[in-house]
């Protein structure tokens, strides 16, 4: 097995297993929090006056419903995901709102995708997980009509967004056996390097890269923050198979190193992201 391949066994155990139920059982929370990135993507499809989109890495199905919500019948909106789970949590938010958007679960890399269908593809912190990105984005300028855009948005670099590394310096010398993020690997800050992103999408067939820095307020329900830690990202895949104990020590040690970010009854911290553009050249 190579290393692509790999990569591509690990991200989709991931989401297929306690990562994709963890996100689903967190959903509202995480609404909440990423709601402002969703709002971006649905002035981008009201702006483009789309009427067929596809909502890469779509988890749950938020921007895929919103976007969906604005179409209206004239249009339709597609979620795609690697993650069962989630994309059966999507399916039912879909059928209990009345909002008529559908959803693919299978990898986007390799998903045959009709030709020419979509006239915008956007992702909300979707594209940073492909084990091969510039098959993928090859993939997604296939299934774009020549001139469709491309609009997602990714996580700038670490660094930038210590919010998101608190748990695992805070929880480090209790958890011996916490994976280190490992760097260009498929993960959350894979993006981090705009000229490495410029790279990928000319390599794949985009034209018109306008790849732009932003930095987003985002509030979360401070009675949220203890599922936030406890099952979210690398911290919370390793405390679900810590003993009580351990749990116990890196749980408190985790929120009390939050405390800068806590005010009153909402964690607040600005998320250093990308938006990343581009469009579909004539063939």
């Amino acid at each position: 097995m190579d290393i692509t391949d790999q990569q591509h066994n690990e991200q989709a155990a991931l989401w297929n297993g306690r990562g994709g139920r963890a996100w689903v059982d967190a959903q509202e929370s995480l609404d909440q929090l990423f709601a402002p990135f969703e709002n971006l993507l649905v002035d981008e499809a009201r702006a483009a006056s789309a009427q067929r989109v596809l909502d890469v890495g779509c988890g749950t199905g938020a921007t895929t419903l919103a976007i969906a919500g604005v179409l209206g019948a004239a249009g339709h909106c597609v979620g795609a995901d690697i993650s069962e789970p989630m994309i059966a949590a999507a399916r039912v938010r879909a059928e209990r709102a009345g909002i008529p958007a559908s959803f693919i679960c299978g990898d986007v890399q390799r998903h045959a995708f009709e030709p020419a269908s979509f006239d915008l593809v956007v992702s909300r912190f979707g594209v940073m997980f492909f084990d091969s990105p510039v098959q993928a984005f090859a993939n997604l300028r296939h299934a774009a009509k020549d001139g469709a855009a491309l609009r997602a948005i990714a996580w700038r670099s670490a660094a930038e967004n210590p919010f998101m590394t608190t748990a695992e310096r805070a929880a480090a010398p209790l958890l011996p056996n916490l994976p280190a993020r490992r760097p260009g690997a498929p993960g959350q800050f894979s993006f981090a390097d705009r000229d490495r992103v410029v790279s990928i999408l000319e390599e794949s067939g985009w034209a018109g890269i306008d790849i732009r820095p932003i930095d987003v307020e985002c509030t979360l329900p401070e009675k949220a923050l203890h599922g936030y830690l406890t099952r979210l990202g690398p911290v919370g895949l390793v405390l679900q198979d810590a003993d009580e104990r351990t749990r116990t020590r890196v749980t408190e040690g985790m929120r009390a190193a939050f405390e800068p970010y806590v005010h009153g009854s909402e964690v607040r911290f600005t998320a250093a992201c990308w938006t990343i553009g581009a469009r579909a050249p004539a063939a």
